[in-house]
């Protein structure tokens, strides 16, 4: 079966499916006296394989291993169970980092609808994402070790240290 063949029948373009007979997803073909490539049926099979993996968050390297498994005529079930579980880890870890910044870009949007933008000193750049009272107050150090001091308080960070809540 020649490249535009496979390509129609298993909508991956064919400059795909060089590609990934150049980086070893996909054997070499076989190849006719004029160049042109010869496939089997059995390559639908592989593409079939490879599109439903990566479309399950495998990497193309990943998948290279597990066709390695395959192709060496053991079982790759193991391996890709052990996939499965890292991606899983790596997935809840994605998810309470975006927990952690939809967090944040909370707070700053409160933070903001408090704010009055007369005050911002064009020192802060935008006193919206300046460090609250609570970190600023901290002497941050420097990549000497040394501290340096604080940026000055916003409007709304000093009346919260005089028991306001942002009075702006």
């Amino acid at each position: 079966m020649l490249i535009g063949q496979v390509a129609s029948r298993s909508e991956v373009p064919a400059k795909t499916i060089r590609y990934y007979e150049s980086v070893g997803l996909l054997p070499t073909a076989n190849r006719h006296p004029n160049g042109y490539r010869d496939y089997s049926e059995t390559i639908l099979d592989r593409l079939a394989f490879i599109r439903a993996a990566q479309s399950s968050g495998f990497t193309l390297g990943e998948i290279k291993e597990i066709i390695a498994f395959r192709d060496q005529g053991q079982a790759p079930c193991g391996h890709v169970r052990d996939l499965i579980d890292q991606h899983a880890t790596e997935v809840e870890q994605r998810i309470a980092e975006l927990q952690h910044t939809r967090r944040e870009l909370a707070r700053l949007a409160r933070r903001a609808r408090h704010l009055d933008p007369i005050d911002c000193q064009p020192s802060a750049v935008c006193h919206i994402l300046a460090p609250s009272v609570s970190s600023a107050s901290r002497p941050r150090p420097t990549r000497n070790g040394r501290d340096r001091p604080a940026p000055a308080p916003t409007r709304l960070d000093r009346g919260r240290s005089l028991g306001h809540a942002g009075s702006a």
